[in-house]
């Protein structure tokens, strides 16, 4: 497997009221899926039609297994893209949607026939093959661009926030399913999201990206266990960011606290803060400091891993803290806290 397959070298790419990318260099071996996370406005969707060819950078080049696609047009590149809104044709037929990249290809019959029903059993709408896609549900319509998509055979496979638009059940349905056939079928593939349980579901490895850069890059596990960078860790909001200050080896928390922080992961500078997952915090009842620093339960959230409680501390500080189900306490509910700090993770700006 060649190690970058898909490679971005320095890629730019600045509009001229603002926004864009700004020297994004990134790989993905083949048969991956990379995840391109971050907020709206952060480039995300301008790197991917990079990719696509459907813009061209001011700098920077785009390889792919070793040819360089950088001034190669798009109709030649063999990369599909989904889209949010899938863009289905309203007058075709689903078999005809699904073989429409086919016919331009200009694919013998039998042949189109045989790879578009191949793409349709995959994505179980053999049934559907003869309606109209305003006779399918949206998530039907979903996997018809899907089909459409994976029956090229494309070297990559780009996708644009494809399941924002669908409720929470077929979204997740359609997530697994989509995973289960980038697998099975080898494909390399660039995925765009700003939800965080789609990169965790899909990606192979993920990029977080802020105002037109890649903060940092790596596995779900590192990226959302182990970041590295104070963006990263408030961005996702799995856990507590809490600044430090360092003191020779050790740094003091904003609570006081003088923890062995460790450096971060890549040396990439000075410990500014650390991560603390809500479940490293331990909280007890309790109306004095004797347990630990004291607060006040100021809001409570029940999920399927226990109850979410916010704390806020006495110099203003708020915190997450998790409590096993059946544990939960009311807001308004003084509480002491203490902090598990060898689970703490070490980030630089």
């Amino acid at each position: 497997m060649t190690a970058d397959y898909l490679r971005i070298a320095g890629v730019t790419k600045q509009y001229p009221t603002g926004g864009g990318v700004d020297d994004v260099d990134l790989t993905l071996p083949r048969g991956e899926m990379l995840v391109l996370l971050g907020p709206s406005g952060c480039g995300k969707t301008t790197l991917l039609r990079v990719l696509a060819g459907l813009l061209r950078p001011d700098a920077g080049r785009v390889h792919l297994d070793g040819a360089d696609l950088t001034d190669v047009p798009t109709h030649r590149r063999n990369i599909s893209m989904v889209f949010q809104t899938w863009a289905l044709f309203p007058t075709m037929s689903v078999r005809d949607n699904v073989a429409f990249g086919l016919r331009m290809r200009r694919v013998p019959r039998a042949e189109r026939h045989r790879r578009v029903d191949e793409a349709l059993a995959l994505v179980g709408l053999d049934e559907f093959a003869g309606r109209k896609p305003r006779q399918l549900s949206g998530g039907q319509q979903q996997r018809v661009a899907l089909a459409r998509a994976i029956v090229t055979r494309p070297t990559v496979m780009l996708l644009d926030e494809p399941l924002s638009s669908l409720d929470h059940r077929i979204r997740v349905q359609l997530r697994g399913q989509l995973k289960r056939l980038q697998r099975e079928l080898g494909l390399t593939g660039v995925y765009v999201t700003h939800d965080h349980t789609e990169a965790l579901a899909l990606g192979d490895r993920i990029a977080v990206m802020d105002a037109g850069r890649v903060v940092e890059t790596g596995t779900p596990i590192d990226v959302f266990s182990r970041p590295r960078h104070r963006y990263t860790a408030e961005f996702l909001g799995l856990a507590n960011v809490i600044p430090v200050t360092p003191e020779g080896r050790e740094c003091r928390t904003a609570f006081g606290d003088v923890i062995e922080a460790g450096a971060p992961a890549g040396g990439d500078g000075p410990v500014v803060a650390v991560a603390l997952r809500p479940d490293a915090i331990r909280m007890v009842e309790s109306a004095d400091a004797a347990g630990g620093h004291p607060g006040v339960v100021t809001a409570v959230e029940f999920q399927p891993g226990g109850v979410l409680h916010e704390v806020r501390l006495r110099d203003g500080t708020s915190v997450q803290v998790v409590a096993v189900p059946g544990e939960g306490l009311p807001v308004g509910a003084p509480v002491a806290l203490s902090f598990e700090w060898k689970k703490a993770v070490p980030l630089v700006d």
